[in-house]
């Protein structure tokens, strides 16, 4: 028998055999005396009727285990002591429902993460503490000097009798400020979802401490950044329009569990797109359902060149006037929704729309987990008593059969539908697809095939931990649908009751924007985000390639940095041949003209395009705060992305200017993505 200490069995008799120190009898009584008043407290009573239930005491019984532990005299505590501790923590009712859940201690606390395998935790009444690994390891000698305090461990209790592997314990890390993030110290009821606790999950805690986030095992649809281009080279830009926010969205979600997002996690173009602009709304002699507006101004974060901003704002139809809806809720009820960010989230997400859907409307819903299923017939939208009820009945288990709800649900959508209706999927989940195609190529196939019957398919998302962000991007791009997530009862509010009409009711299919920039005016040009929609220049006139589609009342924003001719941004060199091409020279007669953009769009429901086009005029005009604010958070994408582009522009510059140009700000949106830059330049530090 060996061992690192001892050499061969003897020795470690030996060790066994030594003298164990004798306690300080002063000290033994002393805190015996403590931890049965401690008892005492945490029972709600300190004569003899104890009582059982738990009270808000109780939570500070782990306070007590430690200060039995902590000593504020120099030596050792013995093993009786140690005991006295232990059994006043285990033994107890309290200490057992404790055992449930994180640990409460009710003096103030600051919790460091240092480590995926331990924690201090500093505690302003206890000068003096031991050290503990949070896999189980002894706690250690109490130092002579001052040392880091003891974890903050929250345990969990397991579910059976029966012998089971440990599970990883979890460490308490500082609350977030603000959103849903799956464990935070609110409990579901708190947050309005009545008193649902998720099986396994730890029970919420009293105070202010949330359980540090899972890591993450996500996946997100986005490519690198567009490059510069040259203009005598390449003189044309095409991509897709794109109203979706769910990039924005989940970066706000992990800002607040005091992460920076991945750079694969923030798409530019849906972060400028989630905020409302007042950009001039289509009038009567507009022949589109929508009017672009261009501005030319100096880039923020680089003199030398200028930003190209085009502003699309889609006209609102009086409501009366809007068509019936048939929507049909395709709602993921696997085992991955049991948590209070998901469908507990979901189910009151789906009861705030319905009071602002009209008795013309119908709803349905459909649910998948191992197989799919129909929760709701059709049912009129005006019965909400009825639709509420089967909400509220949903629950979460199972595998994930995503196809099978999808087919459900188009099939119960294509009964729905009538001449002149619009009929939408609204698929709910966390885009974990384990059964059936799970493959985001796969799945877009199989979705453009069903956009062909004119059901539109949007999606919204939910939770985090194990987000397929690019399997819903995949969905949504192809289901002439638009793609958000949703992880607080505000953006709830936002998506689908404050924007229900622009989420629900489109009105131009496959908008496509191609710009032609003047190579006498522009040498160089880089699109800003986009990098998911780009389109090939002859895809513009190809109306069988799909594109972004606009809702009622939607804006959407481009922005391009561009580099005049001349100007000393220019990274390029010009080619010393570059005349010998022939075809990059621009026509004689359009120096006054910055370029030239087409918009190119379908008519729900039509196959055959229409275009509308415009010169740019070169000169530069005064920004507006509409686009001014676009143009900050641009810049704020961009440097959570890692741009090179920026220089020494940093978030400091990307606060000021957004804080300059918040303009009326009714929902207080710009006025939160000012706290988010301020929270991204902390965690930046």
């Amino acid at each position: 028998m060996t061992s690192d200490k001892f050499d061969d069995l003897d020795d470690l008799k030996k060790a066994m055999a030594q003298a164990t120190p004798t306690p300080d009898a002063a000290r033994k009584a002393d805190v015996m005396a403590r931890s049965m008043e401690i008892f005492d407290r945490a029972q709600g009573s300190q004569d003899a009727a104890r009582q059982s239930s738990e009270t808000p005491e109780s939570r500070g019984i782990f306070r007590g285990a430690f200060d039995m532990l902590i000593s504020k005299t120099t030596g050792a505590l013995t093993a009786t002591t140690a005991l006295v501790a232990v059994g006043v923590l285990f033994l107890s009712p309290q200490g057992q429902q404790l055992l449930q859940g994180p640990i409460a201690m009710d003096g103030p606390t600051t919790p460091v993460v240092e480590g995926p395998s331990e924690t201090r935790v500093r505690e302003a009444s206890a000068p003096e503490s031991v050290t503990a690994a949070v896999d189980g390891a002894a706690y250690g000698e109490l130092a002579a000097e001052p040392t880091a305090p003891p974890p903050m461990i929250a345990a969990e209790m397991p579910e059976s009798d029966s012998a089971a592997p440990a599970r990883e314990p979890r460490v308490a890390a500082p609350a977030p400020s603000g959103g849903l993030t799956g464990l935070t110290a609110a409990t579901p009821a708190q947050q309005g979802y009545g008193n649902t606790q998720p099986q396994g999950r730890l029970a919420p805690s009293a105070v202010d401490t949330v359980l540090a986030p899972a890591p993450l095992t996500e996946e997100f649809a986005n490519a690198d950044a567009n490059p510069l281009q040259i203009v005598a080279e390449d003189p044309v830009s095409t991509f897709s329009i794109d109203v979706d926010t769910a990039s924005y969205a989940l970066l706000r979600s992990t800002l607040n569990r005091g992460q920076l997002p991945a750079s694969d996690a923030v798409r530019i173009e849906e972060m400028v797109n989630y905020f409302p602009y007042d950009y001039p709304a289509p009038t009567e002699e507009d022949i589109s359902p929508f009017r672009p507006t261009v501005q030319v101004f100096e880039t923020p974060w680089n003199p030398d060149t200028q930003l190209l901003h085009i502003g699309i704002q889609g006209e609102m139809p009086v409501v009366e006037d809007r068509p019936p809806l048939n929507l049909v809720f395709l709602i993921d009820t696997s085992g991955s929704m049991n948590d209070p960010a998901k469908l507990p989230l979901l189910i009151q997400s789906f009861r705030l729309m319905l009071d602002r859907l009209s008795p013309e409307d119908e709803v349905a819903i459909v649910t998948y987990a191992g197989s799919a299923r129909v929760a709701l017939a059709p049912t009129p939208a005006s019965d909400t008593a009825t639709i509420s009820a089967a909400l509220t009945a949903l629950q979460a288990g199972g595998s994930t059969n995503g196809v099978g709800g999808l087919e459900e649900a188009y099939r119960l959508a294509a009964e729905m539908s009538e001449e002149g209706d619009v009929s939408r999927v609204l698929l709910a989940t966390d885009g974990d697809f384990n059964v059936g195609l799970d493959d985001p190529d796969a799945l877009e196939d199989y979705i453009a095939r069903q956009r062909e019957t004119g059901i539109y398919l949007s999606v919204l998302g939910f939770g985090r931990g194990n987000l397929q962000d690019d399997t819903m991007q995949a969905l949504a791009q192809n289901g002439n649908g638009t793609a958000a997530y949703i992880d607080t009862l505000h953006e709830a509010q936002r998506v689908l009751v404050d924007q229900l009409a622009g989420a629900l009711f489109p009105i131009a299919d496959d908008l496509k924007v191609q710009v032609e920039f003047n190579p006498e005016v522009i040498a160089e040009y880089r699109l800003i985000g986009y990098e998911t929609r780009a389109l090939a220049r002859e895809d513009f006139a190809n109306d069988a390639v799909d594109a972004g589609d606009i809702g009622a009342g939607h804006s959407v924003t481009a922005i391009y940095e561009v580099t005049p001719v001349g100007s000393p941004a220019i990274l390029v060199a010009p080619l010393r041949y570059a005349a010998d091409e022939g075809d990059t020279e621009a026509a004689p007669g359009f120096d006054d003209e910055l370029g030239f953009i087409s918009l190119r769009w379908k008519e729900p429901g039509e196959e055959d395009s229409q275009l509308v086009d415009f010169p740019i005029p070169a000169a530069a005009s005064e920004p507006g705060t509409e686009a001014q604010f676009a143009a900050a958070i641009a810049g704020f994408g961009q440097l959570l992305r890692g741009s090179d582009f920026l220089g020494d522009w940093d978030y400091a510059d990307a606060i000021a200017l957004a804080n300059a140009n918040r303009g009326a700000d009714e929902f207080g949106y710009r006025a939160e993505a000012v706290q988010l830059m301020r929270l991204a330049e902390s965690l930046a530090q």
